[in-house]
């Protein structure tokens, strides 16, 4: 790559992105782009980030093809293009199936899977043309094994990693290398973001409702566990860093030590067994569909 650089990254302003931008900042020896949606880009003067000589605040809206263009656009007219492009921008909402429309699908998939890709076409001509580059994909491990009530947000994340996985073979002439970060649970905000449906949020809420348990039990036990968890966005972000910097840095990484272990277990297992173990696993699993049941023994 050239000697300072060009890193654009999706999602600055909180979390993971906003830790990476910091600790890359630290380093001194990159170029930063930080983006963020337009209504988001004051943040930065509130988080110590200014315009520079290495800084460009860029506004970005993942999911629109316009912002898309004119984001990658500007970085090419200022720094020549991007050598780095981490895709971390992302949305979570919790929801069954039944209780997915298809705008909340839609939001989901543009966020999480086509925006990173059409942002990586868009950066691939100039990194053919220098012959290097990193595209960089924060997955998750609902990339590699999905969760209950996270159905359309594991299916984002599985799409993903096919075709970050598909791209990893096709760039690779040019010296392009294709990663994919999987972190497991952080310790961080992030439980207080994710968002639900206006069904799921209503079937959460209500005891009697046939899926009240898989919502209850799930929220309470990924919540623990992110509070308990030894990761953070700072040991994930070094993580990245060291990514970045790799000479051949590998398809995929596991972000924090439960994304490893899960990793081994999906490996190891024949997956009969693998299935079974995660069912039983479930939090609370002896309580999921007795409400159902119990409202059948009512109406009867």
């Amino acid at each position: 790559m050239r000697e300072q650089p060009v890193v654009l990254i999706t999602g600055a302003s909180h979390g993971l992105g906003l830790a990476l931008a910091r600790f890359l900042a630290r380093k001194g020896c990159y170029r930063l782009v930080l983006t963020a949606r337009p209504s988001s880009l004051e943040r930065f003067e509130e988080l110590g980030f200014s315009e520079g000589p290495t800084t460009l605040l860029q506004g970005l809206d993942v999911v629109d093809p316009q912002s898309r263009s004119l984001a990658i656009d500007a970085v090419t007219a200022r720094w020549g293009g991007v050598d780095v492009l981490v895709n971390n921008a992302g949305v979570m909402t919790r929801a069954v199936l039944e209780h997915i429309t298809e705008a909340d699908h839609l939001r989901q998939m543009r966020v999480n899977y086509r925006g990173p890709m059409e942002l990586a076409r868009l950066v691939l001509p100039g990194m053919r043309a220098r012959r290097s580059g990193r595209i960089i994909n924060i997955s998750s491990v609902g990339g590699m094994m999905a969760m209950p009530t996270m159905t359309v947000y594991s299916a984002s994340k599985f799409a993903l990693e096919g075709a970050s996985e598909a791209l990893f073979y096709e760039v690779r002439p040019w010296n392009i290398r294709v990663s994919l970060v999987q972190p497991g649970f952080i310790n961080s905000d992030g439980v207080e973001r994710i968002a639900y449906t206006g069904q799921s949020r209503a079937e959460h809420e209500d005891e009697h409702s046939p899926y009240h348990a898989h919502y209850f039990h799930m929220e309470t036990f990924i919540a623990r566990l992110m509070k308990s968890t030894r990761a953070t966005p700072e040991s994930v972000a070094r993580r990245i860093a060291r990514l970045i910097e790799q000479k051949r840095p590998p398809l995929r990484v596991s972000g924090t030590i439960d994304a490893f272990a899960f990793s081994m277990l999906r490996r190891l297992l024949p997956r009969t067994l693998y299935h079974e173990l995660l069912y039983w696993a479930l939090p609370g699993i002896s309580r999921w569909g007795r409400e159902l049941a119990q409202s059948d023994e009512k109406r009867e």
